[in-house]
């Protein structure tokens, strides 16, 4: 699979991604929101090697692709779209990124297609996202694209043995067949 957007190449993870991925899922500070992290080189191969052989299920459930900018060719993220199960009606946005992507709205326009992908591909009624509640640059992100903040969720995971809170956004097909011209990314 390849998405072409203005800036950006959405493509299948690689294992030469090696590198580009362990950078980031490494760095404590990328993952300082979320419960996986900062990975080892043994946790990055096998992400590495969950992404490829995803990709290759049929029926296909996770859609994990590589964020590349056109003006360079290491990747600076992933950005995924994952069904719980074939013909499910809704589907989760996630996605991690080098703190070289950060601020650039590179997360924004990776994520718009796969909302696309999402609703009007597979044909999924609802797209979610949760992000920690500190995260506001991640909060940022899914209201740019379009989705609802649903729901604040108090101390509903654990990271690095603190309790923390989620929020917790979505966007149903009506929302996304109605919504009016996206927000330029920032």
């Amino acid at each position: 699979m390849l998405i072409e957007t203005e800036r950006l190449l959405l493509r299948e993870v690689e294992e030469p991604d090696f590198d580009a991925i362990h950078d980031y899922a490494s760095d404590p500070e990328v993952v300082q929101y979320v419960p996986w992290g900062p990975n080892t080189e043994r946790v990055t191969r096998d992400f590495i090697e969950n992404c490829i052989t995803k990709a290759e299920a049929d029926p296909r459930l996770e859609y994990v692709l590589a964020v590349v900018p056109k003006r360079q060719s290491r990747l600076v993220g992933t950005v995924g779209i994952y069904l719980s199960s074939a013909g499910a009606h809704s589907a989760m946005l996630g996605y991690a990124y080098g703190r070289e992507a950060w601020g650039d709205g590179i997360a924004t326009e990776a994520a718009r297609p796969m909302m696309e992908l999402a609703f009007d591909v597979l044909g999924v009624d609802r797209v979610w996202a949760s992000c920690d509640s500190d995260n506001s640059a991640s909060a940022r992100v899914l209201q740019k694209v379009g989705m609802t903040l649903e729901g604040h969720l108090r101390h509903d995971q654990i990271i690095r043995g603190v309790l923390r809170d989620s929020l917790v956004w979505g966007m149903l097909r009506d929302e996304w067949l109605n919504r009016s011209q996206p927000e330029e990314s920032s």
